[in-house]
Order: structure tokens, then C-alpha cells, then sequence
């Protein structure tokens, strides 16, 4: 060894210098790269990265959003779509592999199938809804295909921006999952502000999807053209051109097809429909061979009432709940104002106030006239106020003290309801209770459903106040329970109407407290906010 030379200087002949081998190069096109500078070639697929991310969390969101609505366990269809979904990019991401010596190409198919699949699953999942009932098998279907496309996607869109510009691979992949979440959020914001409320679920993934095939069909078209033969580019125009025809002509059908689906959801037919921002209200009418009108209600595809029957119920919850100081009274729920129509027949009664989450109900119980002659205008009385709010979290910051209090809400099936029926919401209920007032919660069937109607009846007991369960016969609902809560260490039902009633009297009221035998109290736990055990007994009663 020379003396001026030492081992690290030493190399092998015909290699560089160590120091050189580790040495930051300059970037070199790699074969096959698009005759254009690279930078901008990088832009555009990191561009189409960002525009097919926010697409396909889009469809997440439509799955997710759509389950809540038409099964209402939302966290249950959240946890299958996403689960499913997460483990089928994994599975999309392996087979994609094999794909990548023509990972243009494949890129435009995988697209292409991504946007058809997509952008036509919230139609596919509403119609295996309303006519097949396969619902859930149809929902990890799409999970996994959307999923696998997805998926597909990166190891695919990695080889072709190596072949644009070749870089360490930690490099490459930081680029492209920057560009992927940050498109994640554009998805993540633009499906509840724009595309639900503008466009709906249907026509929303539909657009969507004809975004997805565009951004994927002009990447490789303008920046990968040199890596398509002619006869591949004709054939993948026409695989576009026919995916397109098919997203827009579900979007024109689109209006038609939800009426009809909707329409086999339902007995009779609907005469008013809205999709809210909280809830799907459908109202229909029919008409009997006698000529009794019977117009339904229904939030969510759960009826909520029938004009030919729902005295029996309202008559039920509000007389005995008013037989005492009513003064001031507080409704919670009840947006279609024929609890109001009970408790404004009380010329005792100074104010009602009514908590109601959807403005919309209100707005249709106010200008709808098969509504308001049910409800007898009772929206314009003025000793009522309106409070557009969620109810939890209104009570934290209510300081009133009312007479009577009416908790008229819908069934606890969903997760975001069934915060409703705690104890931590019958413990501010509790709070916002006069001295000697009077509380009742609408509860449920304890004949279809025994176990949920003793739960809230266990968990309104948790609020500090006694109980007096009691139901009644309601013929669109059957047999129909409630819960009655004061201070009085022994509750008892009494009536005060300032007329007598159709469908209750003391008789009939004594006899509401008595349970069948195989009727009584199951001995369920009380439903909390961490532990919602009336989610899972209304789901498993109900569904």
C-alpha cells in the first residue's frame, strides 16, 4: 500500500470511489419516460394522485353515510365498510404486482373499473336494499372491489413515476402518500358540504365517478402515450366512452330510480320525501274503501305515526303527564306537533318549549296541510317556542325548571339517538324538573321488544327519580310503552284532561300499570354513554 493512501481510498478496479457510490446523483429519466421535462410529468401524477384519492374516499363516505341511513347502526356499518375495505387495498395492492411492465395501461383499467364500481354502488346497495333484501352481503361486495381497486392504485402509480424520474424509493413513496391523504381531505370535506347536500347520494357518487375515470384516462393519455400501442388507446377510449355513457345516463334515470326504490319500501304511496342533512322524511297517504285517510310518517324508514291511530298514543303520553303543575312544559322531540296539540289544550298551560334536531320536520308539521290539521295549527299558538338543537346538548346549558317535561323522540336503533336514551341525558332531564313535576319518556313495545323497554325504564331510573312503567294499545305500532318519572315516592297515573278523551279514561288508565306475566321487568342494566346497551338490544329486537 502506498504511504500516502489509505484502505477507505482504496476500491476494486473498475469501481467508483467509495465516497462517489453514496453520492447524491442527479436524477436520470428513466426508459420508457414521456418526451416532456419531468417536473412537469411528476405534477400531473401527483395531481391525478390527489384527484383519485378525494374519489375514493368519497365512496368510503357513501357507504358509511348510506348504511347509517337505511340500517341505523352507524358505527356497525362503519366498522364493515372500512374494515372491509382497508384489508381489500392490502389484497388489490398485492395483486397489482404482477400489472406493473404495463403500468400505464393497467392504471386506466383499474380506474375505469374504480369509477364504474363506485360510482354506481350507492345505487346498486340501495336497490339490493329495497328489493332483495341483501344488503349487507352487497355492502362487503363493494367494500372489497372498491377496496382492491384502490388499492391497485399505488403500486401502479409508483411505477410510473419512477419511470418519469427514478428516485430512492422513500422519496418516491413520501411524495405519493403526500399527495394521497392530502386528496383524502378535499374527499373528506366535499362529500358532506357539497356533494350530499347539492346532489344527493346517488347522482353525488355518480359525478364522482366520472371524475375518477377522467383524471386516470388524461394521466396516461397526455404524460404515458409513447407506453400505449394505437390499438390499446382506441380500446381504452371506448372502455371510457362506454363507463361514461353508463354513470350519466344512472345520473338523468337517477331522480326515477330513488322513487321507485323508495316506493317498495312502503306501503302506500309517498306524497312528500326530503333527504336532511340528519334524517330521510317520507310522508304518505292512502285512502280505504270506506274513505278513512290514513297519512304516515316515517324518519329513516322508521313510522313515527298514523293519523287514523296516533290519538291513542299522544293521548297516552301527554294527559297523565299533565295531570299535574303544568305551567311551563317541555317537549323534547315530538317535531310533528301533535303532542303539542294535546298540551295546548290545557288553557293553563303559559309556554311549551320544543327541542326538536331537524328544522326540516318542523318546517313540514308547519306548512303541510295534511300536518297541520292533524296537529291543528299547533305551531302557530304563541305560547310555544321553537329550539332547533340537539337535545343533549341543549340541556347542558338549559337553566329552566318545567312543570312537565315529554321526551318524544324516535326509536334508539341509531348510534347517534341512542345518546338520547342514557343516563347521562335522564340525568340532565332530571335537572331541568320542577319540584313536584312530572317526566315522561316514550319507550318503546315491551311486547316486541321486552328487553329494550325495561332497559330505559332502568336507565330513566338512574336519574334519581321513581318510575311507574305503564303501556297501551296502539293498532299501527301494537302494544306501545312508556315511562313515567317524578319525585313523588309513589308514582301513580291520574288524569286531568278539560275533556274527556277517545281512547282513555281512569279505568283503562289503572289497567295501562299491569304487565302479562312474560311481560314484566327483565332486569336489564341501565344504557350509558360509554356503554350504550340499548343500542344493542333495540338492534337485536328490532332489526
Amino acid at each position: 500500500m502506498p504511504p500516502n493512501e489509505s484502505p477507505a481510498d482504496t476500491v476494486a478496479p473498475g469501481l467508483p470511489p467509495v465516497e462517489d457510490a453514496f453520492r447524491a446523483r442527479p436524477a436520470e429519466p428513466a426508459a420508457g419516460a414521456p418526451p416532456v421535462p419531468g417536473r412537469f410529468a411528476r405534477s400531473a401524477l401527483l395531481t391525478t394522485v390527489f384527484v383519485c384519492a378525494a374519489c375514493g374516499l368519497v365512496y368510503e363516505l357513501s357507504l358509511v353515510t348510506l348504511g347509517s341511513y337505511l340500517i341505523g347502526d352507524t358505527a356497525t356499518q362503519a366498522s364493515i365498510t372500512l374494515s372491509v375495505m382497508v384489508c381489500a387495498m392490502g389484497v388489490g395492492a398485492l395483486a397489482a404486482k404482477p400489472l406493473r411492465q404495463r403500468a400505464a395501461a393497467a392504471f386506466v383499467v383499474v380506474e375505469l373499473a374504480l369509477a364504474l364500481v363506485g360510482g354506481l354502488s350507492v345505487l346498486g346497495l340501495y336497490a339490493a336494499y329495497a328489493w332483495l333484501d341483501l344488503y349487507t352481503a352487497a355492502l362487503v361486495a363493494a367494500s372489497c372491489l372498491i377496496g382492491a381497486l384502490v388499492g391497485a392504485e399505488i403500486p401502479l402509480l409508483m411505477e410510473m413515476l419512477q419511470r418519469i424520474r427514478k428516485q430512492e424509493a422513500g422519496s418516491a413513496v413520501a411524495d405519493l402518500f403526500a399527495a394521497d391523504y392530502v386528496g383524502a381531505l378535499l374527499g373528506g370535506l366535499a362529500f358532506p358540504f357539497l356533494l350530499l347536500p347539492v346532489f344527493g347520494q346517488i347522482r353525488g357518487s355518480l359525478i364522482v365517478g366520472v371524475v375518477n375515470a377522467v383524471a386516470g384516462l388524461v394521466l396516461v393519455l397526455i404524460w404515458f402515450r409513447a407506453d400505449l400501442s394505437r390499438p390499446v388507446q382506441a380500446a381504452l377510449g371506448a372502455v371510457t366512452l362506454l363507463v361514461a355513457a353508463v354513470l350519466v345516463g344512472s345520473y338523468v334515470y337517477a331522480d326515477r330510480f330513488e322513487a321507485t326504490a323508495q316506493q317498495a319500501l312502503f306501503a302506500y304511496p309517498i306524497v312528500w320525501q326530503r333527504q336532511t342533512e340528519y334524517q330521510k322524511i317520507v310522508l304518505t297517504e292512502s285512502v280505504s274503501p270506506f274513505g278513512t285517510r290514513d297519512t304516515r310518517l316515517f324518519l329513516n324508514g322508521d313510522l313515527q305515526f298514523s293519523s287514523v291511530d296516533e290519538y291513542r298514543y299522544h293521548e297516552a303520553m301527554v294527559h297523565p303527564t299533565l295531570a299535574g303543575p303544568r305551567r311551563e312544559v317541555l317537549v323534547i322531540g315530538g317535531g310533528d306537533g301533535l303532542a303539542l296539540r294535546e298540551i295546548l289544550e290545557y288553557p293553563d298551560v303559559e309556554s311549551v318549549t320544543l327541542v326538536e334536531l331537524d328544522p326540516a320536520v318542523i318546517e313540514l308539521a308547519r306548512t303541510d296541510r295534511r300536518l297541520t290539521e292533524l296537529n291543528r295549527n299547533s305551531f302557530a299558538d304563541p305560547r310555544v317556542r321553537v329550539v332547533t338543537a340537539d337535545a343533549f346538548s341543549w340541556l347542558r346549558t338549559a337553566g329552566a325548571d318545567y312543570d312537565a317535561v315529554i321526551v318524544d323522540l324516535p326509536d334508539p336503533d341509531q348510534t347517534s339517538i341512542a345518546k338520547l336514551y342514557s343516563t347521562e341525558f335522564y340525568a340532565m332531564t332530571a335537572r331541568v324538573l320542577a319540584p313536584g313535576g312530572t317526566m315522561v319518556v316514550q319507550a318503546g313495545s315491551p311486547f316486541f321488544a321486552p328487553h329494550s323497554y325495561w332497559c330505559i325504564a332502568a336507565t330513566v331510573r338512574t336519574s334519581g327519580l321513581n318510575i311507574l312503567p305503564y303501556h297501551v294499545d296502539v293498532p299501527s305500532f301494537g302494544d306501545w310503552g312508556f315511562v313515567q318519572a317524578t319525585r313523588d315516592p309513589e308514582p301513580r297515573l291520574a288524569l286531568d284532561p278539560p275533556a274527556p278523551l277517545r281512547s282513555m279514561d281512569e279505568l283503562s288508565l289503572r289497567a295501562a300499570t299491569i304487565f302479562a306475566p312474560d311481560r314484566r321487568d327483565t332486569g336489564e342494566q341501565p344504557s350509558t354513554l360509554m356503554h350504550p346497551t340499548i343500542l344493542e338490544l333495540a338492534r337485536k329486537e328490532w332489526v
